[in-house]
């Protein structure tokens, strides 16, 4: 076989040819080089595989065999199971959860590894397992002793032949005949001081490791390169807004702040006020304010931005304030209209719920100038609105929008002031990880007289009991949500659904009681009516989905039943528990979860039940299953992290930070090998889409 280089292009490997190039290509792969950096998602290991009639109960173990036989077994509880059989004995793998699915998986013959925990129930089960199929040569090579790569997969890959069992062989070829090592833009000496590897012996050991062990130094070379090229896009992204100044200049705060401050009803918090006088400072600098203010559930982040936005209204300027959701939106637009009105502020409202006419006419007054500060969701982006004045763009539960709708809304202006928020507390590594170049506020502590709301989390088979006693509570004078994961039955997902759940229980444990529904697909005005009732007290248990999670206030609500918690993200859990105790009243959660419940799913449950802060419950959740899409880093512009782990990686991020500081601070007396890291790393930098603010 001809010499193969890094350069040369996947097509003309052999065993491809175009068919399989141009999926390759759909995945981002051209060149050889491309393939080696598709890394695998999780190991085989031989030596991990435990023959089935040497299974122990509560052992967790991996097995592998092949599917004997399957089917829907019937009892006090639906569930289908598996007869998985190898050449010493045959063991259940037993599923209570999306029976149609599994029922479509699997077939007679075929080959599959399971994880999971070995119980006992009319002989040894495997409750859930975690599930890899195989083919007959994965099989024979785990049975052979070898660490065997499995790699991520898509229909389209499969479709073509390159599944793990393709992928591997292609990068076989490659290593048998790859005649020059992938070049190292990481300083020998960086290299040592971090007890870092080679690139090149990473990336070879990353799809062929010779012991598990390997794996792991593999791992941390690669995600050390990753968490260094984000810290360096982070930060040069930060020097670049500060060469940027904008148009618009802020006096000294005067007599519309003045009565703003005097009309409200409360007293702001140290931390609000903390927040509003670092929002202030930045508003009144050369340079536009890109901040962000961060704080838990109901520490009172709106009327922080709220006074950022007469601020800009006292200085002549508009201010575009978006939010996620229509349900948010309103809610921000009914609670401040007519306070603004009094201290002669105008503010509207533009949503899709709106008819065309009347979106239009609101936004030819925003158009105008006649409107201080417009309120909306991703409407605000639509061409149709404009603005004559643009000077603050405030962007609630901003990780919700994609970097394109930021940037629109951004645009709308020149060179505005933003300012973007979230209730999801970042743990510091993230904030300075993914945040780095906003500056950043944070409001700790609630208002004064708000409680502690009360967690538990209960098996399903209580179901019965908490709604009955929610009903009980209900009566005493309360108002409740229940939530559920879905709106409609799925053939999907075997998850209770929020209209099957409203038909049968208001007729049967809520019977008698006014019970509201509300979700994503209900008509606005339909929605509309059922939230104003809710709050005035007419509706008393407010069955809904997750469209609620954000934002929604009504102080009298007390009481939260979530449905098959275990569906849910930690702080997911979290932003749901933040719909209640809003007001003196104490509040109380339950979360229902299901009877055979996941070692990490009982580790989840366990921790909302027991911490009601919100930066520890997202310290937690960064612990216990990372990043994910917590903070929308996909939509964030920023390089993606595919194998840095922020949660055990800490070091090497803050060795990453320390070694861009370098780079940047001391760019002119650098030596050769970093002034070469430096431009490897500007040119990776400069291939990403910048968004000066607005992304």
């Amino acid at each position: 076989m001809p010499e193969i280089k890094l350069s040369s292009p996947l097509q003309y490997l052999k065993g491809v040819g175009p068919r399989k190039a141009a999926v390759l290509h759909q995945q981002g792969m051209e060149t050889v080089r491309d393939l080696l950096f598709y890394f695998p998602r999780r190991y085989l290991d031989r030596s991990n595989i435990t023959p089935i009639n040497r299974l122990q109960v509560n052992q967790t173990a991996t097995i592998v065999g092949e599917v004997k036989a399957h089917g829907i077994l019937r009892g006090r509880k639906t569930r289908y199971e598996v007869i998985l059989q190898d050449d010493t004995a045959a063991v259940s793998l037993t599923f209570f959860q999306g029976v149609r699915y599994w029922q479509r998986l699997f077939k007679k013959g075929q080959v599959f590894a399971a994880t999971g925990r070995v119980t006992f129930f009319q002989g040894l089960q495997i409750i859930h397992p975690d599930l890899e199929r195989l083919d007959t040569e994965s099989d024979e090579m785990v049975h052979a002793g070898r660490i065997i790569p499995v790699y991520p997969q898509t229909a389209e890959l499969s479709k073509v032949g390159l599944s793990s069992k393709g992928i591997r062989t292609l990068t076989t070829i490659i290593f048998e005949n790859l005649k020059e090592r992938l070049p190292d833009a990481l300083p020998e000496r960086v290299r040592r001081e971090e007890y870092l590897i080679p690139l090149h012996d990473a990336v070879a050991t990353t799809h062929y490791p010779p012991e598990r062990e390997s794996i792991e130094s593999a791992r941390r070379r690669l995600a050390f390169d990753e968490l260094l090229g984000l810290s360096f896009f982070v930060y040069r992204n930060k020097g670049l807004k500060s060469t940027v100044t904008k148009p618009h200049r802020y006096a000294m705060p005067a007599e519309t702040m003045a009565a703003f401050r005097e009309a409200l009803p409360f007293t702001l918090t140290d931390g609000q006020k903390t927040a509003v006088r670092e929002i202030f400072d930045d508003l009144q600098r050369e340079q536009p304010m890109s901040r962000l203010l961060q704080g838990d559930v109901g520490c009172g982040k709106t009327v922080v931005a709220v006074a950022a936005a007469v601020f800009a209204a006292e200085n002549k300027f508009q201010t575009a304030f978006m939010a996620p959701t229509e349900i948010l939106a309103e809610q921000h637009f009914r609670n401040w209209a007519e306070p603004l009105a009094a201290i002669g502020i105008t503010a509207d409202l533009i949503t899709s719920g709106l008819s065309a006419a009347e979106r239009k006419k609101r936004a030819q007054r925003a158009a105008e100038g006649k409107t201080d500060i417009l309120f909306g969701t991703h409407a605000l982006v639509y061409d149709y609105v404009s603005f004559e004045r643009l000077g603050l763009v405030v962007i609630d539960e901003q990780h919700r929008f994609g970097v394109r709708q930021r940037g629109l809304l951004y645009a709308k202006g020149e060179n505005p002031d933003l300012l973007v928020m979230t209730a999801t507390p970042i743990p510091r590594t993230l904030a300075l990880t993914l945040y780095g170049d906003l500056d950043i506020s944070t409001i700790r502590g609630l208002p004064p007289g708000r409680k502690p709301v009360r967690t538990v989390w209960r098996t399903d088979s209580t179901r019965l009991k908490v709604m009955q006693w929610l009903r009980d509570e209900v009566e005493k004078g309360g108002q409740a949500y229940v939530v559920y994961p879905l709106i409609e039955k799925s053939d999907q997902m075997e998850l209770r659904n929020v209209e099957d759940a409203w038909e049968e229980l208001r007729g049967t444990v809520f019977a008698g009681v006014e019970v509201g529904l509300v979700h994503g697909r209900l008509k606005a005005k339909e929605r509309d009516s059922v939230l104003a009732a809710f709050r005035e007290g007419t509706v008393k248990i407010l069955m809904a989905t997750t469209v609620i999670e954000v934002g929604l206030d009504n102080p009298n609500a007390t009481l939260l039943v979530i449905e098959q918690a275990e569906r849910f993200g930690l702080a997911q859990l979290h932003q749901l528990r933040g719909r209640v105790g809003r007001g003196a009243q104490p509040a109380t959660v339950v979360a229902l979860a299901d009877d055979h419940l996941g070692e990490m799913a009982r580790r989840r449950l366990e921790y909302f039940a027991a911490h009601v802060d919100g930066f520890e419950v997202a310290e937690a959740d960064l612990e216990l299953r990372g990043p994910g899409e917590l903070f929308g880093t996909r939509q964030s512009g920023m390089p993606e992290l595919r194998i840095a782990d922020l949660s055990k990686d800490r070091d090497l991020l803050e060795s990453a930070r320390a070694l861009v500081t370098r780079l940047f601070e001391q760019h002119n007396d650098l030596d050769t090998a970093h002034r070469e890291l430096y431009s490897f790393l500007e040119r990776a930098a400069g291939r990403r889409e910048v968004n000066l603010g607005g992304g």
